[in-house]
């Protein structure tokens, strides 16, 4: 059996869910897809058991402007994918549409493994088993602004005369902890009942410098003192080894790794137990640890070590059968998006450097092809790589070497603790360059070269620097040999908070960070 969002055409001509298919020369048997409002939810599947759904396929269009949704459309960490077994009124499933497959924080990623795959970012796909008695009923609800463009869908199922009485039921449960408390193992699952815990998706986004998993999983089985299963570090559980990286596997994979050690830095792993359940007859417990190394200005003697307690941003999406009703109390909340850690974003588009404005044209909506550009430019201009950044870019074209500088002047309002960074482009035609603020020269030359246009963040100094007005200066010193050019693509300067315990020890608030600069470095 499948459920689907092919066209049926009704008397009318408009759809009707009651009617064939519809399949003839007409184009409108090709509208297989459907807009759903938002603040609506669209049912997906509504049938009757007994079944088991064996696939699921869904796709849509992306957040990003596009010429059939000009002003963009939900993101998929905005849509709650829920399902209902039996006619209960508690889903069984029920997480965002990204996290169930693996993509975390509202990104696109792909993932390639038994259970999902999300190929090529966009086609959303299911493998889990899930049975029910009596009826099953799955939908989206769009909890975004704006509208979720083009969903298109298949969900394949087969109808069963009867199942056993004791047919273990599939159950995924989205939570998160924007931050966690401090030392508090971080809880993914806790219910009674009888079954097995089948995988994780998980996704970690930092609040300190260094190395945020050092902390075991912990997995208590039927009420038990201690528990039976205890790891030795968060990336052993995720199956790889001295820290994590990009990677796909059947069973394990990391879809998304930014930068190592930074502060805001974003990691997502997902873990399938399909040839290793966590196997409980009473209750099952499953947590994490949230130790980790941590920079000294935030441990109290002043030192950096590996067994801190940490408090990062957690969320995660955790994946299981049981018999019975679970007692699992955690919800999904409506606010899902990453609480901003920033205390000031320059935009360097926004700045008067007489750079030609692309935005409000179709001129350029795109400047990159096959890692090549389409023309040659010869003054600065504001681009757009969504797929990138979060805001418009500064293109500066470069002439070469020295002669080419850029001032961005960014305002502290208050002496607090804060982490400066730019966030800025690589591509094929950019050159190397050096950053100062007011004169002082911190971190090494920057090369900027890579294949094709992509992000990367550079972190400089932890300081407290005292209220007024500073400059930030980029400095061409040279080019990658492989580059054809000596540009820059800067998107912004950016100010971002440390932990209020950094404010409370306040190890480094009477140093001079003009004399000796400091960057604590992730290890």
């Amino acid at each position: 059996m499948r459920a689907t969002s092919t066209f049926r055409e009704g008397p009318d001509g408009l759809y009707d869910p009651t009617a064939p298919p519809k399949s003839d020369l007409e184009e409108k048997s090709n509208r297989d897809n459907f807009r759903v409002p938002a603040g609506q939810t669209h049912v997906l599947m509504d049938v009757e058991g007994p079944g088991v759904i064996t696939h699921m396929w869904i796709t849509f269009l992306g957040p990003e402007a596009h010429p059939w949704a000009k002003d963009g459309s939900a993101n998929h960490q905005e849509m709650l994918l829920r399902i209902y077994w039996d006619g209960s009124d508690r889903p069984g499933v029920e997480a965002p549409v990204g996290d169930f497959f693996g993509g975390c924080f509202g990104k696109r990623s792909e993932v390639i493994s038994t259970a999902v795959i999300t190929e090529g970012g966009d086609s959303y796909n299911c493998f889990w088993h899930m049975p029910f008695q009596k009826s099953a009923r799955v939908e989206i609800v769009n909890q975004s602004e704006k509208p979720i463009s083009l969903l298109y869908y298949n969900i394949d199922w087969i109808k069963r005369d009867s199942l056993p009485a004791d047919t273990p039921y599939f159950y995924a449960q989205y939570t998160q902890a924007y931050p966690l408390e401090t030392g508090k193992p971080y809880t993914l699952l806790e219910t009674t009942g009888k079954g097995h815990y089948v995988g994780t998706v998980f996704s970690v986004r930092t609040r300190s410098p260094y190395w945020f998993g050092e902390g075991d999983e912990m997995v208590t089985i039927d009420g038990e003192a201690i528990p039976s299963v205890w790891g030795t570090g968060t990336e052993d559980y995720f199956l790889c080894a001295w820290g994590l990286e990009r990677v796909l596997t059947p069973y394990f994979g990391v879809p998304y790794f930014d930068q190592w050690g930074i502060v805001g830095g974003h990691t997502s792993a997902y873990r399938w137990h399909v040839n290793d359940p966590f196997v409980f007859q009473e209750s099952i417990k499953v947590q994490f640890e949230t130790f980790g190394w941590i920079a000294p200005d935030e441990n109290p003697e002043y030192r950096a070590m590996s067994w801190n307690p940490r408090e990062d941003d957690y969320a995660s999406v955790a994946f299981w059968y049981q018999t019975g009703t679970p007692t699992f109390a955690a919800r999904a909340p409506y606010d899902r998006k990453l609480p901003s850690i920033e205390r000031s974003v320059v935009l360097a588009y926004e700045l008067d450097y007489g750079q030609k404005n692309t935005l409000d044209t179709d001129e350029l909506p795109r400047l990159e092809y096959d890692g090549r550009r389409e023309r040659k430019i010869t003054e600065k201009e504001v681009q757009r790589y969504p797929e990138h950044f979060d805001f418009p870019v500064l293109y500066v074209p470069g002439n070469g070497l020295g002669a080419d500088a850029l001032e961005v002047p960014f305002t502290v309002s208050e002496k607090e603790p804060l982490r400066l960074l730019i966030n800025m482009g690589q591509g094929p035609d950019l050159g190397i360059y050096e950053v100062s603020v007011d004169g002082v020269k911190l971190g090494g030359p920057m090369d900027f070269y890579a294949p094709k246009v992509e992000s990367r963040e550079y972190h400089f100094l932890d300081f407290w620097p005292d209220p007024g007005t500073y400059v930030l200066r980029l400095d061409c010193v040279g080019k990658n040999h492989l580059s054809s050019g000596y540009g820059l693509i800067i998107e912004s300067v950016r100010l971002r908070e440390r932990r209020p315990r950094v404010k409370e020890m306040a190890h480094d608030r009477d140093k001079d960070w003009r004399t000796t600069p400091i960057y604590y470095e992730g290890t």
